[in-house]
């Protein structure tokens, strides 16, 4: 068959009653299926289960004697920080464990960077104005939380290798601009892991503002779907070090896709400077996070070759779920109507549409019960320019479920594209044919 563009317009208008029809029958199942958010499944969460009995009455103590049960080591237990340090690739030493989520540590960096300053810098609340940065598509909670401080958003292009570097060189020129968001492995929904050329370029930039940071979010660090042949990230740390801007970055990781979503540790890792300043606040803020739950971590992943081990477990069980969505996906690239990333690891297949098309599918979807992450979400203020960018989370339906959701999704796809070929042909908003609305 030829693809939709090709075919004449009363071949078209007949093609899309039949398929408004097909949607009709489906919808009519009332199907309650989610692939809004990159959960974990169940099966995956029962990897940790082995977690919960690994500490025993009088084994809650670090490896050097501290009493997890009390106050103390504010900044976490010597081994919960020497396996986050590498993960993260930066020294134990200047690694801060937190809570299970990482967000809430960005949250406490932006605060403070508010608040009270960064080193040596006026507090961004008295600023007229703060801009950051957002590679987009990226990550909607990133932009939720700068927009939530009143920051201004300003998009970056994503390319195949990581942000448009040309772009951001001539952005931070602005001192205004005091962050950029980055996902740089397995990115989150792009599943691009960054180039060398782009770490280089980001640990080399000389921005206007002296406060400006790199919000480094590894949040897929061993995240890893083809186990033999992973992406390999080069150490942004590394990097800046040997440029003399060790304090331009912070980096941050966490457990939640790795034990439990709900009850893991997350980790900052950063320059000694940002470490001390860090600290300084923090300590106001709280006497300390979870150090039984640290304590378990450590006992169950007590190096890195245990955490790889327990990933290649996740990935056997996600592997399935993304061939069957990529596999659906296939006739649409077919028709030429759509377009997808085939993701090396992380949680995300990002799919293009034609250009106008997304928010349709996302409401055909929805009406016959399949919840998608809202179209739009992946950009600054949830304005995608092109209306064009879905992010499909395939992690937590089983795979009988995700193959119901995939094929409607597909289906919804093929309405909004007739329609719109359709409308640009005869100038009108949506072509007069089927029952779907």
């Amino acid at each position: 068959m030829p693809g939709y563009q090709e075919l004449d317009s009363a071949r078209l208008l007949s093609l899309l009653d039949e398929l408004k029809t097909e949607y009709e029958e489906v919808r009519a199942k009332g199907l309650r299926l989610d692939m809004s958010r990159g959960k974990p499944g169940t099966d995956q969460l029962d990897l940790s289960d082995a977690m919960l009995a690994n500490l025993k009455p009088g084994e809650l103590s670090t490896e050097g004697g501290f009493e997890c049960r009390n106050y103390g080591l504010l900044d976490g237990i010597p081994e919960a920080k020497r396996l986050m340090g590498e993960i993260l690739g930066v020294s134990p030493e200047t690694t801060f464990i937190g809570g299970n989520a990482s967000l809430s540590l960005m949250h406490d960096c932006i605060t403070f960077s508010f608040i009270h300053g960064l080193p040596g810098a006026t507090p961004w609340c008295r600023q007229d104005t703060v801009k950051v940065l957002c590679p987009s598509p990226g990550y909607d909670r990133h932009f939720a939380m700068a927009e939530h401080f009143g920051f201004e958003l300003v998009p970056v292009a994503m390319t195949a290798e990581g942000p448009d570097m040309d772009q951001v060189e001539a952005l931070i020129r602005d001192s205004a601009v005091k962050a950029i968001w980055c996902v740089p492995k397995y990115s989150n929904p792009l599943g691009i892991t960054f180039s060398d050329t782009v770490v280089r370029r980001m640990a080399a930039l000389s921005p206007a503002a002296p406060d400006f940071r790199i919000y480094w979010d590894n949040a897929y660090a061993v995240h890893h779907l083809d186990t033999q042949n992973p992406d390999i990230l080069l150490n942004l740390m590394e990097e800046l070090e040997r440029n003399g801007r060790q304090d331009m970055a912070f980096t941050f990781t966490s457990t939640s896709k790795i034990t439990y979503a709900g009850g893991g540790i997350s980790a900052a890792g950063m320059s000694k400077t940002n470490f001390d300043w860090f600290m300084a606040h923090k300590t106001v803020q709280t006497i300390g996070y979870d150090k039984v739950n640290q304590l378990r971590h450590a006992r169950m992943f007590p190096d890195m070759g245990h955490v790889t081990a327990h990933m290649a477990k996740h990935a056997a069980i996600l592997r399935p779920k993304f061939q069957t969505v990529l596999d659906m996906l296939e006739p649409l690239g077919r028709d030429g109507i759509a377009s997808w990333n085939k993701p090396n690891g992380g949680y995300f297949i990002s799919l293009d549409t034609l250009p106008g098309c997304a928010k349709r599918v996302g409401q055909l979807c929805k009406e016959a019960g399949v919840v998608l992450t809202t179209p739009g979400a992946t950009f600054p203020y949830g304005k995608d320019p092109e209306d064009k960018n879905i992010r499909i989370a395939p992690t937590l339906p089983p795979i009988s479920e995700l193959e119901q959701a995939a094929a409607l999704l597909c289906l919804c796809v093929r309405i909004a594209s007739a329609e719109k070929i359709l409308a640009d042909r005869t100038g009108s908003s949506r072509p007069r044919a089927g029952a779907a609305h």
